[in-house]
């Protein structure tokens, strides 16, 4: 596994890329993943190491790498992100993985609006609260996911023409990462505790993924623990 991550951040040139914050959503969801979870685990940490992925040294030398690369706006090839979420899908944990990873950069982006907007957004009436939620939502969506978000009647459609994570695991499992992210993202911008479903696949020959989000029913305390 250790040459697929080697291969997977090759200095290459690419044209198509992707802000750095997907990549490290990714890695850091490996790590926590992969973090001992009691001291019975921990006390084995270096044995460990060499067992689980996510404790391994090129795993966290690449965590560094892409933070960097975050604090200084970054963009990196679409293919590493690509790559990487190839070898999660290997994993039999991949669909908590990209979950995991899509709430971590939904709560990463979400961070990057003021505090002063996210408090409106949370006080202001419904009516007032989501037309400031949705343009947050596709700046964000725009930036970190290179996808675009529109209202279609009661619903938002986030479309994604290059997803990273398509076919990178059996059964549309690497799709999960982008519900996860919009979920997340919605949750926190104003509590929606509406669903998303996945309305087109490009693995089923549907064109572009597209992602319906419900976002009608919310919940103040919602996303604020």
């Amino acid at each position: 596994s250790r040459a697929i991550i080697a291969s997977a951040f090759s200095p290459d040139f690419m044209l198509a890329t992707v802000d750095a914050l997907l990549p490290l959503s990714l890695l850091e969801a490996v790590r926590n993943v992969d973090t001992p979870a009691d001291s019975f685990e921990a006390e084995y940490v270096d044995e460990l190491r060499n067992k689980r992925l996510g404790l391994s040294d090129t795993i966290y030398s690449q965590i560094r790498r892409h933070t960097e690369a975050v604090k200084r706006n970054k963009r990196i090839p679409q293919e590493e992100a690509i790559a990487l979420a190839k070898l999660i899908g290997r994993r039999p944990d991949a669909e908590a993985i990209f979950r995991a990873a899509g709430k971590y950069l939904a709560r990463e982006s979400y961070f990057t609006i003021s505090p002063v907007t996210r408090r409106m957004m949370r006080l202001l009436p419904a009516a007032m609260a989501r037309p400031i939620a949705f343009k947050r939502a596709k700046r964000i969506t725009s930036r970190y996911l290179n996808a675009s978000v529109r209202r279609v009647g009661n619903f938002l459609l986030l479309e994604v023409p290059r997803s990273v994570t398509l076919d990178t695991a059996p059964s549309g499992i690497g799709c999960v990462y982008y519900e996860s992210t919009i979920k997340e993202l919605l949750r926190m911008l104003i509590g929606s505790i509406g669903s998303v479903e996945h309305v087109r696949c490009e693995s089923r020959g549907e064109g572009t993924c597209e992602w319906r989000a419900d976002w009608r029913t919310f919940d103040r305390s919602a996303g604020l623990e």
